[in-house]
């Protein structure tokens, strides 16, 4: 038996890490087999190239940004994706490939030929059975980044980019959607979290049916 592979999507500030934390919740109290995971650092390996490049306030150059983001998709799908799915679990993913096209593609401006390329080395081909993208202005993500606290107040360089780059990112993301509309799943991510949690569960539900 397989399992399925999920991946969550959206801009920094849209809310999806807190969404995936309150949807295991719940389908780990229905008694469902469930591996959350995330990009980077999904693996102890990629913690330590999270680190290496997204905690740092050293400069990082925009190739070398996209190389170690896919060295860590590599150990990832390798490591804990493939594995979970062979053991029929069900995998959740903060972030997958379709965020190295809008991040690295579209906001840093790669050769789309060069990030297909690159995707498809890394992930050995494997795609999401679905994807969950959180929607949400640029204008509500840059305030919700500016006033998070607690952990998410932790320095990530991506926190300093220009709203030009998160548009360019946001509308990368629903190309994608527009190409793909049965694998991806647009949620308004301008509700509440309980609005948006109760959307959510509605839609893995109808994945997992």
């Amino acid at each position: 038996m397989t399992g399925k592979f999920i991946t969550f999507e959206g801009i920094d500030g849209s809310g999806k890490s807190t969404q995936m934390r309150l949807l295991a919740d719940v389908l780990r109290s229905r008694g469902i087999d469930l591996v959350t995971s995330c990009e980077p650092g999904g693996t102890p390996l990629g913690r330590q190239l999270r680190q290496a490049f997204l905690e740092t306030e050293d400069t990082v150059a925009p190739l070398a940004e996209l190389l170690l983001f896919a060295a860590d998709r590599a150990q990832h799908v390798e490591y804990l994706i493939r594995p979970s799915l062979s053991a029929g679990r069900l995998v959740i993913s903060d972030r997958y490939a379709d965020a190295t096209t809008a991040y690295q593609g579209a906001g840093r401006g790669f050769d789309p030929a060069v990030i297909a390329d690159l995707i498809a080395l890394a992930t050995c081909g494997l795609k999401p059975d679905a994807t969950l993208f959180f929607d949400i202005s640029v204008e509500t993500a840059v305030e919700r980044t500016a006033n998070r606290g607690g952990h998410e107040a932790k320095q990530n360089r991506m926190d300093a980019e220009s709203r030009e780059f998160y548009t360019r990112v946001r509308n990368a993301y629903l190309n994608i959607a527009a190409r793909e509309p049965e694998r991806f799943h647009i949620i308004n991510a301008e509700n509440s979290i309980d609005e948006v949690h109760r959307m959510v569960v509605d839609t893995i539900y109808g994945i997992l049916a």
